[in-house]
């Protein structure tokens, strides 16, 4: 049952029903979102091209970072579809006091399994993830003595690429689609 706040065009361009239907192939079920861009092609394609060049592994900002600065953000925003979305296979790649930790519940300090780089990348995520930004120059040299220039670039762009994701979501008014069992008591609660 769609609960966004429109509903899909009947009719998608054959370009745009190919990209979906990758899409949705990979990720294993529909994407409202994305189905909901079809009314626009040019959102649709861009948001497509943005999605198709996230970071995967990149030497030291690997798989496990990049999890837990994309579920750092979903958390930080509030989303419940970025929540589930990025939250996917969690249990994979992290404990479940790091899982209270990247909610809120447990304070990043008490965690013992992050590493200093892990912690200032969801520090970091975190901070790119507030309304109005507020990013000191002390937080800038902690960043830059633990992280190199391009370092820096890929975990700006994944927090901002999840931002991104989260804005227009929350603005189509999408329901989470049921990725990551485990968290729907948690998506309850902050609802």
């Amino acid at each position: 049952m769609n609960l966004a706040f429109i509903n899909p065009p009947a009719r998608t361009p054959w370009l745009l029903r190919l990209a979906l239907w990758l899409a949705e192939k990979i990720a294993g079920r529909e994407l409202l979102p994305a189905r909901l861009l079809a009314w626009y092609p040019k959102a649709a394609i861009s948001s497509g091209v943005l999605e198709a060049l996230i970071a995967h592994d990149e030497g030291r900002i690997n798989q496990r970072t990049l999890k837990l600065v994309r579920m750092a953000v979903s958390f930080t925003v509030n989303c419940p579809f970025c929540m589930d979305m990025n939250s996917s296979g969690w249990e994979e790649l992290i404990t479940t006091d790091e899982l209270a930790a990247l909610q809120g519940r447990k304070a990043l300090d008490d965690v013992v399994t992050f590493s200093e780089q892990e912690r200032l990348s969801i520090e970091y995520a975190r901070l790119a993830s507030q309304t109005p930004l507020a990013f000191t120059p002390a937080f800038g040299k902690r960043l830059q003595a633990v992280f190199n220039e391009r370092e820096i670039v890929i975990l700006a762009t994944t927090a901002a690429q999840v931002n991104y994701w989260a804005r227009l979501i929350q603005a189509l008014g999408c329901p989470p689609a049921g990725m990551a069992p485990g968290l729907e008591l948690y998506l309850e609660i902050k609802r």
